[in-house]
């Protein structure tokens, strides 16, 4: 008990290291809470894992094979210089390797273009709803945040240039196709997009989804342009979610910035060799977005046969509309939940009336599909 006290007198009496005004500024939060953390709270794994927009489908049996054939060289630091997986993107993209640049998914990468391009107490514009772990970095380096929102489930575009027109901000960011919503624009007006910006405004181009889009969504690659960062993944299509692997496509002088922040050992030498392996097999890549496709309609079907709306959708889930309120769908996604399905939700007013729904195996969907009457007559309170 003496010691105990003592720990007590301590704590209180003791100086501490400050954090800096901006971070003790910064509310504790997380942009998103994994299933696992939801699993430990509920007592018991779920049935169903398809809140995450993870690819349930798995990444290539080549992928399988390069992490078990260099597991053993793990002692080994990765390549900080990720050659052989920036010359292996390059050449899938018809562009240069000094025109690519490899992070920790996109959501790294993320963090390090707002270091990067913004000062703190500039604006950046986005999306009311848009992807959160983007305005997470925004708030982190004390820039402020100007948003537009979402018009008719979409993106507003001519909204965001509105906005960039008014606040010139030093960064902007567009997601196509769109999460959480998975609705896109067509290339053209992407393009109209890009050619109305300032020259000074960076603009973030999430394309985290284009796999799974239409080819008519995706603007002509344009790396020589100086105020466009395009982002991709290897967590969606791929199937590499858990090996976290992003990578940007721009202007080799905006890239070559991005060597005065990163973390020059971040990238691990088996997700580095995964991500080679993963580009190598197109052909599972093309079987992979088909049944994709099947599941997203396959999602569609179940909510229409339960009276519920499923939004037209270009990424690896789908939007539904659950027919009420924020407050509904709360509900419908604590049942689903309860249930052990793990689903999630839009947060911003009007998205947030919909539940979202991620693609996977058929064993999967048939959970959803058993789950989701219940789960709804239980929000309705029947």
């Amino acid at each position: 008990m003496i010691y105990g006290f003592g720990n007590r007198v301590r704590a209180i009496l003791m100086k501490r290291p400050s954090l800096t005004p901006l971070a003790a500024s910064l509310p504790s939060t997380v942009p998103f809470v994994g299933p696992e953390t939801q699993e430990r709270q509920l007592g018991r794994p779920f049935r169903a894992r398809i809140g995450a927009n993870e690819n349930g489908f798995g990444p290539s049996p080549r992928v399988i094979e390069a992490i078990a054939a260099g597991a053993a060289d793990v002692w080994k630091y990765a390549d900080p210089e990720n050659f052989e997986l920036r010359a292996a993107i390059a050449r899938h993209h018809g562009v240069a390797p000094a025109n690519i640049m490899i992070g920790p998914g996109i959501d790294g990468l993320l963090g390090l273009a707002v270091r990067l391009f913004v000062e703190p107490g500039q604006t950046v514009v986005s999306s009311l709803g848009g992807y959160p772990t983007f305005n997470f970095h925004v708030a982190g380096y004390g820039a402020r945040l100007t948003t537009v929102a979402y018009r008719d489930d979409r993106e507003d575009l001519d909204g965001l240039l509105d906005a960039i027109r008014r606040e010139r901000p030093a960064m902007a960011y567009l997601a196509n196709p769109d999460n959480p919503m998975g609705t896109w624009w067509p290339a053209a007006e992407v393009q109209r997009f890009i050619e109305a910006l300032p020259e000074t405004t960076m603009l973030i181009l999430d394309e985290a989804y284009c796999e799974t889009a239409p080819a008519s969504a995706l603007p002509v690659l344009d790396a020589g342009r100086p105020n466009i960062l395009r982002m991709r993944t290897f967590s969606k299509a791929y199937g590499m979610a858990g090996m976290r692997c992003g990578y940007l496509i721009g202007d080799k002088d905006n890239i070559q910035a991005f060597d005065k922040v990163r973390d020059h050992f971040g990238m691990a030498r088996l997700t580095q060799a995964a991500a080679i392996a993963a580009l190598a097999d197109q052909d599972w890549l093309d079987s992979v977005v088909t049944r994709i496709a099947r599941s997203r309609d396959r999602i569609a079907q179940v909510a229409a046969e339960s009276g519920l709306s499923p939004l037209p959708s270009a990424s690896n889930f789908v939007a539904i509309d659950c027919g009420g309120d924020g407050a509904f769908a709360l509900k419908v996604l604590q049942s689903l939940v309860a249930r052990e399905v793990f689903v999630r939700k839009p947060m911003a007013p009007v998205l947030d009336r919909c539940i979202r729904v991620s693609c996977g195996p058929d064993r999967l969907m048939d959970i959803f599909a058993e789950e989701l009457p219940g789960a709804l007559a239980a929000a309705r309170g029947n």
